[in-house]
């Protein structure tokens, strides 16, 4: 009933186990000194009602050394309890804190690994509450259950005391407090449930706030503040009722432990009125007694609260676990090979993907695409052209046929060799928060003083550094939102181009600049990328005439093939595409 009572539903079992196989395991020393210490501190407490009984006895005996004698014993077990409650505190902070990083680490390390699709089925400010909210709840939960530890050997050496001094008394107090056993565990239960929603409910919360604040242009232009203050404002009533259920199954332990404590210390003042009428036990058996039952009080009632404290921090533990076991299916085989010689040779045979949540994708896409050339796949949205992209660096895996890079199909390969030669820019690059040339170095950390320049001319970036406050050195802000959408592509681009990639992928890559810089950027990256293969993704087609081969992508299938002229000869889709853009060509 005991271990019910402070662990709740068997079902916790297999977390605390886990938790100790993979994290508390690895730090015995740490282990053996809060055990020694708590052990040290709860034995000290047990000390209080023995001095108070030897001190009530000299008392009445008139006996001289309780002068000298009880102050000393009391000065010296509070300071010895003192040392060791300090060392206990710090020591158990210190391990709670080194097992809640540990678990930190191996989520992150998972999700940075992990296939890009479990990232993005997440709002970002979900997967954070699982590094701060659940962890902050596994971290009270470990100290509470840590301190109940201590909580339980104080109980224990108490009652020793109390059957030292009482042993009837005693058999009347232990009767009682077992009780409160049967409504803590269904109070748990019910706080780990509401916890885990209140849990949930705070990273929907946070997702929202994120949302609301990166949009924040778009709600102020078409007037969404309203429908943003109605939205957030249920997510917040929301929060609001599932920390409410929390906070009600916590506030209804108190009480119970409350009045089944009074009820023992009225049972045993009882008992003992009764017992001194008739003569039985002395005063300084019975004031003993009664201090360590008093003394008893607040870790029992620690204990009692313990598992609905326990329960929010394994519903915290069960969201991290979910995250960590998720299989990661994009990974290296067995007998992955070194990337192989070539110079960039891409071919799709029969190539299918289709999301899983839509039907969007690719239905048996083939191409091929020579070293050193310039390929350019176009076509309406959602035929697949993105898609194509995503599959060459394995974002995704295709689902049938193959994708060959220089002879080898992709998924042969090392992934870390794979994406070490190719350079990828998005259409809509997002930058780290820092300065513009470590954005840039991260395509390349070892880049040159001239290799860093003929990027920087290449992408057009020396136009608008002189009207930065501190040049390269400047910070761009989070995601880059202290530059504007075209000087971040152009930053993406020299992160690409100084990465000195086999195979460049451009989806849109120069969207967002204006026709000149778009235009002498186009004549940079001719001559930078003649010695590797680019396959680029494009809508505004005036970018891409002068590619060696054009792809017309429809429905996830080629359609059409070939050269800007040989194209416009044809009247296909290509010749409707520009038509629509009203292009004179």
């Amino acid at each position: 009933m005991f271990l019910s009572l402070i662990l709740g539903e068997d079902k916790s079992w297999p977390f605390l186990q886990r938790l100790w196989r993979e994290q508390i395991r690895f730090y015995p020393k740490r282990i053996l000194l809060i055990v020694i210490s708590t052990i040290f501190m709860a034995g000290l407490t047990a000390l209080y009602p023995l001095v108070i009984k030897r001190a009530l006895d000299m008392f009445k005996d008139n006996d001289p050394r309780i002068l000298y004698q009880i102050p000393a014993l009391v000065v010296m077990v509070t300071a010895a309890k003192a040392a060791s409650q300090y060392i206990q505190t710090l020591s158990v902070q210190d391990l709670v804190l080194q097992i809640i990083r540990g678990l930190q680490k191996k989520m992150f390390l998972h999700l940075v690994h992990a296939d890009i699709s479990l990232v993005e089925k997440e709002a970002p400010a979900q997967l954070s509450a699982r590094f701060t909210t659940d962890a902050l709840s596994i971290r009270e939960a470990m100290i509470r259950m840590v301190n109940a530890f201590g909580d339980a050997i104080t109980v224990i050496s108490l009652i020793v005391s109390m059957f030292y001094m009482d042993w009837e008394l005693s058999l009347i107090a232990a009767l009682l407090y077992p009780i409160a056993a049967v409504p803590i565990q269904k109070l748990g239960k019910r706080v780990r449930k509401a916890s885990g929603n209140m849990q949930e409910q705070v990273g929907k919360t946070a997702a929202l706030l994120n949302e609301t604040f990166s949009q924040a242009r778009t709600v102020r232009v078409y007037g969404m503040e309203k429908r943003e203050i109605r939205r957030l404002g249920q997510s917040f009533d929301q929060l609001y009722d599932a920390t409410l259920k929390i906070i009600r199954g916590r506030a209804k332990v108190d009480p119970i432990m409350e009045v089944l404590g009074g009820s023992a210390v009225a049972a045993v003042l009882g008992f003992a009125g009764w017992r001194a009428a008739m003569g039985g036990a002395t005063l300084g058996d019975f004031s003993g007694f009664v201090a360590a039952l008093l003394l008893a009080a607040r870790p029992l009632r620690a204990l009692g609260s313990l598992n609905a404290a326990m329960q929010e921090g394994i519903s915290g533990l069960n969201r991290i676990f979910n995250i960590i076991d998720q299989p990661i299916k994009i990974k290296d085989k067995m007998n992955a090979l070194p990337l192989p010689n070539g110079k960039g040779k891409i071919q799709f045979q029969n190539v299918h993907f289709i999301y899983p949540d839509r039907e969007v994708g690719l239905h048996g896409l083939n191409f091929e695409i020579e070293p050193g050339q310039t390929v350019a796949l176009v076509g309406p949205s959602g035929a697949g052209k993105s898609t194509a992209l995503t599959l060459i660096p394995r974002l995704h895996d295709i689902q049938q046929g193959q994708i060959i890079f220089d002879g080898v199909d992709l998924r042969n390969i090392k992934i870390h060799e794979l994406r070490s030669a190719i350079a990828y820019v998005p259409q809509d690059p997002l930058l780290f928060d820092m300065s513009i040339i470590d954005n840039i170095r991260i395509g390349n950390p070892y880049a040159s003083k001239e290799e860093i320049e003929k990027v920087l001319e290449g992408a057009a970036i020396n136009r608008f550094l002189g009207d930065l406050p501190k040049g390269l050195d400047t910070n761009v802000g989070h995601g880059g939102q202290c530059l504007s959408g075209g000087q971040r592509q152009r930053i993406a681009l020299a992160r690409a181009l100084i990465r000195n990639p086999r195979l460049l992928l451009l989806d849109e890559a120069t969207s967002a600049l204006d026709t000149e810089s778009e235009h002498v950027i186009q004549k940079a990256l001719a001559k930078l990328r003649r010695d590797c293969t680019t396959l680029i993704v494009a809508h505004r087609l005036s970018t891409i005439r002068t590619a060696h081969v054009i792809i017309v992508v429809s429905d996830g299938k080629v359609v059409e093939q070939g050269n800007h002229d040989y194209l416009m000869k044809q009247q296909g889709m290509y010749a409707r595409l520009i038509q629509t853009q009203n292009l004179d060509y």
